[in-house]
């Protein structure tokens, strides 16, 4: 069977290994200031969180959880910047011919902070939690397409698809694919094979880690320990920030953006991602059936006020399509969808629905100044007849109560690792009922997709998500303006090497990638 890495003509456009990857994860990007040192406290202040958190891999909602569990856990493979996969507790992975089974070979001599041996055993155990009819992982959707997970060999495991699928090891790769002890369900002990071991853990509130002195990773884990803060407030975030209280934080709001870059000691960090910002109309509901309705709101927004606007600049214009230019299959030759408020009218009088009124519900906890992007889109809306009432949502519990439970949503998705993840979760009808937000239901693009996922050409897989996502931008509920670059300020005591795009602060990574200068 041959390395994956001997398979990159086929692989490539699904996020596979690099030739520098497969050197090991001795093999780093540059560093951007100094060489890593080890010591102290680093203190976040985490704007996305709920008082209902949980370290269950199954569920994780937000940032808080993303951040506190890859500092206790690993994933089989890691995403690295530019959107390499590096190997993590997979040493290797490679495909049968037809690449309807994939075999990983696990790392050996690693254990979890309460002293037990990683085995392939834990490994097909943690796999299998997001498998099943009573599963409550929010990537089943994606593990559907599992036929059977098996221990092929010691440290070996081999993985039977039900169809081709030549991303599929970048799921592995996804937050929830945490790796944990078999059997074992008491998941907020926060036993892992991670750089940090648990300490103190409020939801809602903070945690407090401290290093793993028994670390497999070389050159990782670099803090004595780390304590996540939870901090909506973006004002009371930004004076923590500025006062010496915490030393990073992510959701910068772009319209002080400048001035605390400015400030002494301060340093802010500009990400181009994955991340669109926008609003989601729910295809089921009465307002929004009709196709027409649907592309007048799209054509209702005016997307380079709401760059210049809202964004401040630190973005680009989208085009209500998930996948940026950060994906390999971004599709560019998409109509650019522009405001048109007489078009807009003309096909709200198409459907029957002229002088339509909506409401839109809208807290802080997707994208800092997402109330200001709703109160714009509405001044503009109005100049197409429509009439949309801002109605502002508590941000605790907005993901799981407002978000994809009412009619017209703000949303953000920060993106996924590969094409395939970022359209299964968001638009398959595998996804009805979890992630997708709009719950659309598009033959063509379903079909597309499977397509996609088991072609072996770079060239026609690429084609088929341009496909899929036409009919996004066309048919589905996206009202995506704008692509957000991520904003991160952190102390200038603060050192990091080449920034991961695949999440804000460093991949959500930070807190193992990044160290203290002096």
């Amino acid at each position: 069977m041959a390395l994956i890495t001997n398979r990159r003509s086929i692989l490539m456009g699904a996020g596979a290994i690099t030739a520098a990857a497969a050197l090991g994860l001795n093999a780093r990007p540059a560093l951007a200031q100094n060489s890593p040192k080890a010591g102290g406290t680093f203190r976040l202040a985490i704007s996305d969180f709920s008082t209902a958190d949980t370290l269950d891999p199954q569920v994780n909602e937000y940032r808080f959880m993303m951040h506190l569990q890859y500092q206790l856990r690993n994933c089989l493979i890691e995403v690295g910047p530019g959107g390499v996969l590096i190997p993590e507790l997979a040493t290797e992975w490679a495909p049968n011919a037809d690449l309807s089974e994939w075999t990983f070979k696990i790392r050996s001599g690693v254990e979890f902070s309460n002293g037990k041996p990683l085995t392939a055993e834990d490994v097909v155990w943690s796999l299998n939690l997001h498998r099943g009819a009573d599963t409550i992982s929010e990537a089943k959707s994606l593990m559907v397409a599992i036929r059977d997970i098996t221990v092929s060999a010691p440290l070996e495991v081999r993985v039977t698809l039900e169809a081709p699928n030549a991303g599929f090891p970048a799921i592995l790769s996804m937050i929830n694919m945490l790796i944990v002890p078999a059997e074992d369900r008491a998941f907020d002990k926060g036993v892992g094979t991670g750089g940090y071991i648990l300490e103190t853990y409020e939801p809602g509130l903070r945690s407090v880690v401290r290093r793993n002195p028994n670390y497999w990773k070389e050159g990782r884990a670099h803090f004595d320990s780390i304590e996540l803060h939870c901090i909506a407030d973006i004002n009371a975030r930004t004076t923590a920030l500025q006062t010496g209280q915490i030393d990073a934080m992510g959701f910068v709001d772009t319209t002080t953006a400048q001035l605390l870059e400015a400030m002494p000691g301060m340093k802010l960090i500009q990400t181009q991602g994955k991340m669109h910002q926008g609003f989601c109309m729910n295809v089921t509901d009465p307002l929004f059936r009709d196709r027409d309705v649907r592309l007048a709101m799209k054509l209702a927004i005016d997307r380079d006020e709401v760059l210049a606007k809202v964004q401040n600049g630190y973005g680009s214009i989208a085009n209500d399509q998930p996948l940026s230019k950060a994906y390999p299959a971004h599709y560019s030759g998409l109509e650019q969808h522009s405001y048109d408020p007489e078009k807009a009218r003309a096909l709200l009088e198409k459907a029957g629905v002229a002088g339509l009124t909506v409401p839109l519900h809208v807290s802080e906890l997707p994208f800092t100044g997402a109330t200001n992007m709703a109160q714009l889109y509405a001044e503009q809306a109005a100049r197409a007849g429509i009439s949309i009432e801002v109605k502002r949502e508590p941000d605790d519990g907005y993901w799981s109560s407002i978000w994809g439970q009412r009619p017209l949503f703000a949303t953000r998705w920060s993106g996924r690792v590969n094409e395939d993840a970022m359209l299964t979760l968001a638009y398959s009808r595998e996804s009805i009922g979890s992630w997708n937000e709009s719950s659309w239901d598009n033959e063509a693009f379903n079909k597309a997709l499977v397509a996609a996922r088991g072609e072996a050409d770079d060239t026609r897989r690429k084609e088929l998500y341009w496909e899929c996502q036409r009919l996004i931008s066309e048919d589905a509920g996206l009202i995506a303006p704008i692509w957000a670059d991520f904003l991160d300020a952190t102390s200038d005591r603060i050192g990091h090497g080449e920034i991961a795009n695949d999440w804000d602060l460093d991949g959500a990574r930070c807190g193992e990638r990044w160290w203290f200068t002096a």
